[in-house]
C-alpha cells in the first residue's frame, strides 16, 4: 500500500513537472510557472504568452509602493491577450497599442518563445519600451518578439509604471517605505519583471543565466539604470542601449529634490497628504504637472549614476550601445530663431558661456550654411546622443567587459502613398498635412527610427514605404542584436567585423547603413569629451 502511494505521488509530480515540456509544442501551449499554469497561443511554431502578470496590481494602497508578488492562481490562466497598458496621456504620434484598455493594473509582460520541449535553455531578451518615462507599452508592434523568436531566442516585453504613477517622490512615501525611498516605482517594476523572468523562464525553454536587457530612448535609459542598481546584479548577462542613458538624459534627481517636486505636484492636485493622493482617480492624476524621472533614493539608486559607473560598481556585463545620426534637429536648440551663425552664436553663448567659441569650432560652425548642420549635431548631442556616448565611455573604462558602439545612419523611406495627405510628425508619427508646416526630408536616422530595423519588425509599421534596402539593413542590424544576445558578442558570419571600444583616444564606431563599416571619428570624440568635461567635471 505504501509502495502504491509512493508510485502515485511520483506519477503526480512527474505529470506536474512535464506541463512546461510536453505542452509547449501543442496548439494551445501550456507552461507551469511559480504562480500557476499559463495557456498561450501557437503562431506557426512561436509560442506566445501575452498579459502574463509579474507583480500584483499596483492599485489602491499599492499605488506608489514597490511591486508586490503575484497572487497565485488555480487552474489554467489564459495568456492570449495583452494586459492593460500603463496610465498615460496621448503624447507621441508613433505609438500604436494592441491592448484594449489603459489601467493602473498594468504590470504584465509578454513572451515569445520558439522552444518545443522546455529543455532548450535558449538565450533571453527582455526589452523595455521608450516614451520619455511618460508613455509607451510592451504591446506596441514595433517591439514584438516574434521575429526574434524565429531566429532562436526568447523575446520578452514588460510594462512598467509611467509618469506620476511610476516616478513620484513624496515625503510620506519615503517615510512609509521599508527602504526609506520613493520615486523609482517604474524602475522597480522593471526589476520585478527581471526577477520573475529569472525565476520562471526555464519553463519556457529559456536560460535564466543568459538574460540580456535592451531598450530604446527611455528604455535605453532604463537599461542604464538597471545596470547601476544593486537590485539587478545577477539578473542580467548583457545589455543593449539605443539612444540614451541616465548620465545626461532624464537624469535622476536627489531624493530631497524629488520629494520637494512631489509636494509641489500634490499642491496642484489639491492634495495635502498621501491619503488624499491615493484617493484621487487615476484619470485625474494624468493632469498632474511635475518632473517624473526617478530619484537617487539610496535603495534602487544608491548614489548618482555617473559615480556608480566611475567606481565600477555597475553590473559587469557586455554592452552594445549606440545612437542615431539625426536624433534631433535645430529647432530643439534654436527656440524659434532661424539657424544663422549669428543666432547660433547667441544660443551657444547662453549654454556654454566663455566656452562658446570652442563649441562653435568643435561643431564646425563658420557661416550660415554650416550653422544648420552644426545646430543639428549640437541639438542631437544635447538631447540624447552625448548621454549615450558617456555611458559607453565609462563602461569601457570601468565595466571589465566588452563594449560595442554604433551610430545608426539610415534615413527612413517616404511614407506610403495612401498617406499622401499626411506628413511626418512627432517621434515618427503622422499628422494632417493641412495642420503642419512642410518639413524637409530627413538626412539621417531620426530618434526612434532604429527600432523596427533592429527588432526585425519593419512589416509592423505601415506608415513607411519600406524598400529592399531597408530589409537588407534590418537583416544586418537584427543579426548583430541576435548574436549579442546569444553570445555577448555581436560579430558573426556574413557581418562586418565590429571592433569593441578600448582605451584608445579615438574609439571605433560601427556606422550602420546600407554600407556598414567601422569608423574612428576624431571630431565626434572631441565633441563628446568636451561635453563630458563641461557637464561632469563640475560635479
Amino acid at each position: 500500500m505504501h509502495q502504491l502511494k509512493r508510485i502515485t505521488v511520483f506519477l503526480l509530480l512527474f505529470m506536474l513537472s512535464t506541463v512546461s515540456r510536453a505542452q509547449l509544442d501543442s496548439t494551445t501551449p501550456r507552461v507551469r510557472t511559480a504562480n500557476g499554469i499559463l495557456e498561450g497561443i501557437n503562431k506557426s511554431g512561436v509560442k506566445v504568452f501575452e498579459g502574463v502578470p509579474f507583480a500584483a496590481p499596483p492599485v489602491g494602497n499599492l499605488r506608489w509602493k514597490e511591486p508586490q508578488p503575484v497572487v497565485n492562481w488555480e487552474g489554467v490562466r489564459k495568456a492570449s491577450k495583452f494586459g492593460p497598458r500603463p496610465m498615460q496621456n496621448n503624447v507621441f504620434g508613433d505609438m500604436n497599442f494592441r491592448s484594449d484598455s489603459m489601467s493602473e493594473d498594468c504590470l504584465y509582460l509578454n513572451i515569445w518563445t520558439p522552444a518545443k520541449t522546455g529543455e532548450e535553455k535558449l538565450p533571453v531578451l527582455v526589452y523595455f519600451y521608450g516614451g520619455g518615462l511618460i508613455a509607451g507599452a510592451g504591446c506596441e508592434p514595433r517591439y514584438a518578439g516574434e521575429s526574434m523568436a524565429r531566429r532562436g531566442i526568447i523575446s520578452i516585453t514588460a510594462n512598467y509604471r509611467l509618469g506620476i504613477f511610476g516616478f513620484f517622490a513624496y515625503p510620506e512615501l519615503t517615510q512609509e517605505s521599508p527602504h526609506h525611498s520613493s520615486g523609482n516605482y517604474g524602475y522597480l517594476d522593471q526589476n520585478a519583471a527581471l526577477k520573475w523572468v529569472k525565476q520562471n523562464i526555464a519553463a519556457f525553454g529559456g536560460d535564466p543565466g543568459r538574460i540580456t536587457i535592451a531598450g530604446e530612448s527611455a528604455g535605453s535609459i532604463s537599461v542604464s539604470a538597471q545596470m547601476c542598481s544593486p537590485l539587478s546584479k545577477g539578473l542580467i548577462a548583457g545589455a543593449i542601449g539605443s539612444s540614451g542613458s541616465l548620465m545626461g538624459a532624464l537624469p535622476s534627481v536627489s531624493l530631497s529634490e524629488g520629494e520637494k517636486n512631489g509636494v509641489g505636484t500634490a499642491g496642484t492636485l489639491g492634495a495635502h497628504s498621501l491619503k488624499e493622493l491615493r484617493a484621487i482617480p487615476a484619470n485625474k492624476l494624468l493632469s498632474a504637472k511635475g518632473h517624473f524621472a526617478g530619484t537617487v533614493d539610496g535603495y534602487f539608486m544608491p548614489e548618482a549614476p555617473d559615480k556608480i559607473y566611475e567606481k565600477g560598481q555597475q553590473s559587469q556585463v557586455p554592452l552594445l550601445v549606440g545612437w542615431n545620426s539625426q536624433e534631433m534637429t535645430y529647432p530643439y536648440l534654436m527656440k524659434g530663431m532661424k539657424p544663422t551663425l549669428e543666432n547660433l552664436t547667441k544660443v551657444v553663448a547662453e549654454l556654454f558661456g566663455n566656452k562658446a567659441d570652442q563649441v562653435l569650432k568643435l561643431y564646425h560652425a563658420a557661416d550660415d550654411a554650416s550653422a544648420i548642420q552644426a545646430a543639428n549635431h549640437l541639438a542631437s548631442d544635447l538631447f540624447i546622443a552625448f548621454s549615450t556616448w558617456k555611458w559607453s565611455d565609462v563602461q569601457a573604462r570601468t565595466g571589465g567587459q566588452p563594449v560595442f558602439r554604433y551610430l545608426y545612419c539610415h534615413p527612413r523611406p517616404v511614407m506610403v502613398a495612401s498617406l499622401k495627405d499626411k506628413v511626418a510628425g512627432l517621434a515618427g508619427g503622422v499628422q494632417d498635412a493641412r495642420n503642419a508646416s512642410p518639413v524637409p526630408r530627413d538626412k539621417g536616422a531620426v530618434h526612434s527610427a532604429d527600432i523596427e530595423y533592429a527588432m526585425g519588425n519593419l512589416p509592423t509599421n505601415r506608415v513607411y514605404d519600406w524598400q529592399p534596402e531597408d530589409y537588407e539593413i534590418s537583416e544586418v542590424f537584427q543579426s548583430y542584436y541576435l548574436n549579442f544576445v546569444k553570445t555577448g558578442d555581436p560579430n558573426g558570419l556574413g557581418l562586418i567585423q565590429w571592433t569593441e571600444v578600448t582605451g584608445r583616444d579615438v574609439a571605433p564606431v560601427l556606422q550602420i547603413d546600407l554600407n556598414t563599416f567601422v569608423k574612428r571619428d576624431p571630431d565626434l570624440e572631441k565633441r563628446y569629451k568636451f561635453l563630458d568635461d563641461f557637464y561632469f567635471s563640475k560635479k
